[in-house]
């Protein structure tokens, strides 16, 4: 965590839901900083241990943070202080497109004391989503990401860490998803993503000698992503 990181509980589809925010640093010195976006972060498999803290999952909250935008990583169902049981992705699709309904909404903020005073909440509705999830979450994410489409509220951009394929049933990706995965994953074999990859031409960003949880490779993670960051359009520039 870092020192502007806040647990706190909201009102969810079947109950309470718990979820850390990562604020970016910039934010504790200037109230009025100029905010990039927002960043949905899914944890891997509840019932393998995932949580909202697993290391892959604030590393990716953090790498957001650097960019600008505010972190969001909610607990799945029956993990710490979330309500409900695990539902095989059915229940946690729709308590993430819940969470991102609360995320673009103003007033939730409001309501939050850690951001009472800051500016870039009264424009929340119009900031833009990145979605991210890691094993299990890059399933759940994928779609969510179709889901925010059909409805007309598309995400900026997807990031897939140890993307689930062979194990879960992705959705169909845009073509500017990042995907990384570790050279020497045990759990989801990289031969299976690039076998998902392939037909839809999306390039994987592979890191040598990385396992699925990417022990002491993190750092890789982070400069991954704020390195496909560069160029991309930035919304306060505009």
């Amino acid at each position: 965590m870092n020192s502007r990181t806040k647990v706190i509980q909201i009102d969810g589809v079947i109950g309470l839901m718990e979820m850390s925010i990562d604020l970016p640093d910039e934010l504790k010195a200037n109230p009025e900083f100029a905010v990039r976006g927002l960043a949905l972060v899914a944890h891997p498999h509840p019932l393998m241990g995932g949580t909202m803290d697993n290391k892959v999952a604030q590393t990716m909250a953090r790498a957001f943070n650097q960019l600008g935008y505010v972190s969001v990583r909610p607990n799945f169902r029956g993990v710490g202080g979330t309500a409900g049981v695990h539902d095989n992705g059915v229940g946690e699709l729709e308590d993430l497109l819940h969470v991102t309904d609360w995320m673009r909404t103003p007033s939730s903020w409001a309501q939050f004391e850690a951001t009472a005073n800051q500016s870039w909440v009264a424009n929340a509705n119009t900031l833009p989503l990145v979605v991210s999830g890691f094993s299990f979450g890059s399933f759940v994410g994928s779609h969510l990401v179709q889901r925010l489409a059909e409805l007309g509220r598309p995400a900026e951009r997807l990031v897939m860490i140890g993307s689930a394929a062979g194990k879960w049933t992705l959705a169909s990706v845009p073509a500017d998803t990042l995907a990384i995965h570790g050279e020497l994953d045990e759990t989801i074999p990289l031969t299976d993503v690039l076998d998902w990859a392939r037909p839809q031409e999306l390039t994987v960003q592979v890191v040598p000698g990385a396992d699925h949880f990417f022990h002491r490779r993190l750092h890789c993670i982070r400069n991954i992503i704020t390195s496909a960051w560069l160029g991309m359009p930035d919304h306060r520039k505009n």
